[in-house]
């Protein structure tokens, strides 16, 4: 599942993810495109967030 399924799935929209890990809507935006990968700081918190564990966010990630 991609990182904007995971937001999706836990009900949030972009911005309300970027106010909870304290970055703006372009960040989330740039990882969920895989214009940036996620910051390690914040594997744990996003994680948590969406319900899944930090290996499935980042196979995930790494699958583009």
């Amino acid at each position: 599942m991609k990182l904007r399924e995971y937001r999706e799935r836990a009900g949030l929209r972009q911005v309300d993810v970027a106010k909870k890990m304290n970055v703006d809507q372009a960040a989330v935006s740039k990882w969920e495109s895989g214009e940036n990968g996620i910051s390690r700081k914040y594997h744990k918190k996003l994680a948590k967030l969406y319900g899944v564990t930090v290996d499935e966010l980042l196979s995930d990630q790494n699958e583009g």
